[in-house]
């Protein structure tokens, strides 16, 4: 249903672009979001994005991360920047889908990104 791409090895201070492309219909998706997971904190909120454009960040990527979303690609962009090594994860993007009252949450496959001191 998602899939997510871009991430890789950068030195701290890089940047990487992280996309997540949602497959086949994307009717009633709402809110977008990416996660990260490592063996000491476990699964974590990063960012989400509403489909009208509403915007929230954990304040550890606050004024370094952008969660951007273009609902005619039904796709979100992460734009990391000044990257630090504690933001060595597994990225996760993540869509709900609401329907008759329902959520749906689905899960996209991981991209590792790795920040070097």
């Amino acid at each position: 249903q998602l899939q997510a791409s871009g991430g890789g090895s950068v030195q701290a201070g890089g940047s990487l672009k992280l996309s997540c492309k949602v497959l086949g219909s994307s009717l009633f998706i709402d809110t977008m979001g990416w996660y990260r997971q490592t063996p000491a904190k476990g699964r974590e909120l990063v960012t989400h994005i509403t489909r009208g454009g509403q915007r929230n960040y954990v304040d550890a990527v606050q004024g370094r991360f952008t969660i951007s979303r273009d609902n005619v690609k039904n796709t979100i962009y992460l734009q990391m920047n000044n990257l630090k090594p504690e933001d060595t994860a597994v990225y996760y993007c993540k869509a709900v889908r609401v329907r008759s009252g329902v959520r749906y949450a689905y899960w996209g496959s991981g991209t590792l990104v790795t920040v070097s001191s």
